[in-house]
């Protein structure tokens, strides 16, 4: 059986839990950190491999100035778009009062450094484990934060593109949407291990309603969908 972290004990013949001090508490272990910013690193050293060919296909910029906003893109991108969703799921868990740390996938990194350079892009930069006991209910609140924090700031980024939607602060605000967008319909796949089969398992009506419009933000991201 899994822990929670609470003990119990008897006081005057009755039966008394005693909660940590830091039970439901939002805390980082130092090996947690360690790991989450050489995940960071890796990933926008890999996010600028695949993505600067295209920015530097914009036109108006050249090859240096091309790769400085591609490591500025690709750093605001691993910041918001992977960071902010590990830390979603994180958050939430120990509010809860799970045990929850992230670990990194070594071998996703080399995967991603490997498909960069041959042109697509498959990475696995790890996730956030958690043990306790939650409920259904909970462990699907824990699953959608993540995507959540994507949908959130995907729509930011969208709404500044539609305001500034020319030059490089248009496509660097387009670029930003679409890939927090992105990750938010990719982490809902309905099969283990995303989030999309947690969140399923716990309300179908929920799953629908959220995917729904993760996935109409992306589509007008990407200009399929128009006004």
């Amino acid at each position: 059986m899994e822990s929670d972290g609470r003990k119990d004990m008897s006081y005057n013949g009755a039966r008394v839990i005693r909660v940590p001090k830091n039970y439901g508490r939002v805390n980082f272990s130092r090996d947690e950190l360690r790991q989450i910013l050489i995940s960071v690193v890796a990933m926008t050293a890999i996010f600028t491999i695949f993505f600067y060919s295209t920015v530097n296909s914009w036109g108006d910029v050249g090859s240096t100035d091309a790769l400085l906003i591609t490591i500025g893109i690709s750093a605001l991108a691993v910041v918001l778009g992977f960071l902010i969703h590990e830390l979603g799921h994180k958050v939430v868990a120990q509010r809860y009062g799970a045990w929850a740390e992230f670990r990194m996938y070594p071998m996703g990194f080399v995967l991603g450094f490997i498909t960069a350079f041959l042109g697509f892009l498959f990475i696995a930069p790890g996730a956030v484990y958690i043990q306790g006991q939650v409920t259904k209910k909970q462990y699907g609140r824990i699953s959608i934060a993540g995507p959540l924090t994507n949908v959130v700031i995907g729509s930011i980024f969208l709404g500044l593109w539609m305001v500034f939607d020319t030059g490089i602060l248009g496509n660097s605000l387009n670029m930003l949407a679409v890939l927090s967008l992105f990750l938010a319909v990719f982490n809902l796949l309905p099969v283990p291990p995303f989030d999309g089969s947690k969140v399923l398992k716990w309300s179908l009506p929920v799953y629908v309603m959220f995917g729904a419009v993760a996935i109409f933000l992306l589509l007008v991201a990407w200009g399929i969908i128009s006004f």
